[in-house]
C-alpha cells in the first residue's frame, strides 16, 4: 500500500475515504481511552494508532470524539482512516470487546502497586491497551478488569508522561517482542 505524507492525508475529505485503508491488514490492537479530555492527545493518538495499524480506538466517557477541529489537526485526519468508536464507559468498551473476541488480553497502562514494568510484559495479538486520564489516570474500576498493568518508570522528578507518550512506549514495546 501508498504511504501517503501529512498533506495527502490532510486532503482527505469525508467519513470513509475511498482509498484502500479499510482493506489494509491489521494489527489486533484495540486502543482504549477511559476519559481522556485533551483533543490533541486524542488527535495524536489516532496518529499512533494509524502508524502501528491498529484495529480500532474506542474513546470512552468525557473523552470527546471526531469530527473536532483540534483532534483533526492533531491526528492530520487520521481520524478517516482509523477505525473507531465510542463507549459510554470503558467498562462497557472492554466488556463488548471480550464477548467479541476470545482470548484477548487487556493491558492497562498505569501506575499502581500491581504494575510490572512495561518491558515485563508479554503479549500476544489480540490485545486491548487502555489509557486513561491525564490527571486521574485510568480508573479503579478499569484497572480490575486488566490482565496486567503496564508502568514506565520515572527517575525524575515529575510522576509521569504525557498519555500518548505512555501509550506509543508501551506499543512499540509489544510490537518488538511480537517481531
Amino acid at each position: 500500500m501508498r504511504k501517503l505524507n501529512a498533506k495527502e492525508l490532510r486532503g482527505i475529505k469525508g467519513t470513509k475515504p475511498s482509498l484502500n485503508f479499510r482493506r489494509a491488514r491489521k494489527n489486533s490492537i484495540y486502543i482504549v481511552l477511559d476519559n481522556v479530555l485533551d483533543t490533541y492527545n486524542v488527535g495524536s493518538i489516532f496518529r499512533l494508532a494509524d502508524a502501528v495499524a491498529a484495529e480500532k480506538v474506542i474513546l470512552c466517557g468525557e473523552t470527546q470524539v471526531p469530527p473536532n477541529s483540534r483532534i483533526k489537526k492533531a491526528s492530520i485526519n487520521t481520524t478517516e482512516v482509523v477505525e473507531w468508536e465510542y463507549s459510554p464507559t470503558a467498562i462497557e468498551a472492554i466488556s463488548k470487546i471480550k464477548n467479541q473476541i476470545s482470548n484477548i488480553k487487556i493491558i492497562g497502562i498505569e501506575q499502581s502497586p500491581k504494575s510490572v514494568p512495561y518491558t515485563k510484559i508479554k503479549t500476544t495479538f489480540p490485545v486491548v491497551l487502555v489509557v486513561g486520564n491525564e490527571t486521574h489516570g485510568v480508573s479503579k474500576e478499569v484497572l480490575e478488569t486488566c490482565d496486567e498493568i503496564a508502568e514506565i518508570p520515572m527517575w525524575g522528578i515529575n510522576k509521569s508522561l504525557n498519555v500518548m507518550v505512555s501509550l506509543g512506549i508501551v506499543l512499540y514495546k509489544i510490537l518488538e517482542n511480537l517481531s
